[in-house]
């Protein structure tokens, strides 16, 4: 049998910085992303499909949906955003609410968000935790930052 997969995608907003980066994407930026998910089993399910495309939205898209869509990827070793976070946190003329609002806002990571590193987190990290059980493995994101550039991670 022929190697089929099932592929969907979602845009999401989000903003990051690169740590270490040479030129402008050091500073805090966003990008409307375009995340596509490769997913393959090993057989079609009765009805002849790798996956409904409708799990992997519920699966997938609404994790991104959920987790990252209009907030701000930090990685926990930026000393620039361990700053502002220390900073909204300990300021008195802040509201609770004006400090919930940012901590919300901020998603941290445990890598420097790179579309290279995003693509292979959800690759390694949210694929596997959420098609758990589906007999379906997500075997490739593809990371689009702008129309012109993305990355693919594949396993």
């Amino acid at each position: 049998m022929a190697k089929m997969q099932a592929v969907r995608y979602h845009d999401i907003s989000c903003g990051h910085r690169v740590v270490g980066h040479e030129g402008k994407c050091r500073h805090l930026h966003g990008h409307n992303y375009r995340i596509h998910f490769y997913c393959e089993a090993n057989s079609l399910d009765d009805v002849g499909r790798v996956i409904d495309f409708s799990v992997i939205k519920e699966k997938l898209c609404m994790w991104l949906e959920n987790n990252w869509d209009h907030k701000f990827l930090a990685w926990n070793n930026d000393s620039l955003m361990s700053g502002i976070h220390y900073s909204v946190n300990n300021d008195d003329d802040q509201t609770q609410a004006d400090r919930q609002h940012f901590n919300e806002s901020i998603v941290w990571v445990t890598f420097n968000p790179t579309a290279e590193n995003i693509a292979n987190y959800l690759l390694e990290t949210v694929g596997p935790e959420e098609l758990h059980g589906t007999g379906v493995t997500l075997v490739k994101v593809v990371v689009e930052e702008t129309a012109k550039c993305s990355v693919d991670c594949s396993i």
